[in-house]
């Protein structure tokens, strides 16, 4: 399943994405409120349609109880701190069996 863009984890779209495989999720943003403490908005990520990974009902609490098998977190903003190897953020999401896409990456379906 891909969704790059996503605002909200709805009960019909959690239903839609549990025990799948593989999805590939909307990680634009570690935090709610990333781009306003950056000074680079005026808004939030779930302002700007995107469900943050982390904090109350981000997807890093939302997910794991929907059995996927392999999330991959996709759309990654320049300011999260994923996208950086050596970051306690990309820990906690790779400490929770899930990945952060890089350029080149394939998935075989």
């Amino acid at each position: 399943m891909y969704l790059p863009g996503v605002q909200s984890l709805t009960p019909e779209l959690q239903a839609e994405i549990a025990g799948c495989d593989c999805l590939l999720i909307d990680g634009t943003c570690w935090r709610d409120d990333e781009l306003i403490q950056l000074g680079l908005a005026g808004k939030t990520s779930r302002e700007m349609g995107h469900l943050p990974i982390d904090g109350p009902g981000g997807s890093l609490a939302q997910l794991p109880p929907l059995g996927v098998r392999r999330t991959i977190f996709v759309h990654m903003n320049n300011t999260n701190p994923i996208l950086l190897a050596d970051t306690p953020e990309r820990r906690i999401v790779e400490d929770r069996g899930m990945e952060v896409a890089m350029d080149g990456l394939e998935v075989q379906v």
